[in-house]
């Protein structure tokens, strides 16, 4: 990887954790004892090269430790120049038979939230400088069981269509504008959402992501 990087003018590498939560302490061991090695053939790599060593960072779940299981957060602190915390898709059609934000900030009837999860990793090892928060630019579009019942967490069957159920900024724009949405903005959770007859789209809207940082 180290000489991949280095051919193609890139500057670290990235470990992407993608929707996998640590389920058990010997995945996590194992982990722990990937970035030390990492860290350390990337350093031998920059002596024997002269080149700045490559950046080493990972993107890791929304919340630094689930049930009994965490982390290695020992092991990222000493050896990642970062991690991006995929703070997004707490909730989306293909998961969830509800409505839900997919990126809430806050959620006091859980802890499925961006304040909840932040907050578990800076209560580790890991420097606060280290975290970085990361955001979605989109939004989920639900169909809704009963398009009169059309708050958060109402009832729903899947996603709109047959494709893709991820709705960008300018086809949520367009939809609201097409089928003169509804919008709500939620300032309990700081999420918005739109709807309009069965389509139920949960979005971060653009110019409330700014209260997130």
């Amino acid at each position: 990887m180290i000489k991949i990087a280095r051919l193609y003018g890139f500057h670290g590498l990235d470990l992407d954790w993608d929707w996998e939560y640590p389920k058990t302490n010997s995945v996590m061991a194992n982990m722990g004892m990937l970035f030390d090695e990492w860290h350390a053939a990337v350093d031998t790599e920059s002596r024997n090269s002269g080149e700045s060593p490559l950046m080493l960072t990972a993107a890791v779940y929304y919340a630094a430790r689930v049930n009994s299981v965490s982390y290695p957060t020992n092991s990222m602190a000493r050896s990642l120049d970062w991690v991006n915390v995929m703070a997004y898709d707490y909730y989306s059609p293909t998961r969830s038979k509800v409505t839900g934000s997919p990126a809430a900030l806050y959620d006091p009837s859980s802890q499925i939230s961006s304040s909840f999860g932040i907050g578990s990793w800076t209560q580790t090892e890991l420097s606060s400088k280290k975290i970085v928060l990361g955001l979605p630019l989109y939004g989920y579009a639900w169909r809704l069981v009963d398009p009169q019942n059309h708050g958060l967490y109402a009832p729903a069957n899947g996603s709109v269509g047959s494709g893709d159920p991820s709705m960008g900024y300018n086809q949520t724009k367009e939809f609201i504008l097409r089928n003169s949405a509804v919008s709500v903005y939620n300032g309990t959770i700081v999420s918005a959402y739109c709807y309009a007859g069965s389509t139920w789209i949960g979005v971060k809207s653009i110019s409330r992501c700014v209260s997130k940082s």
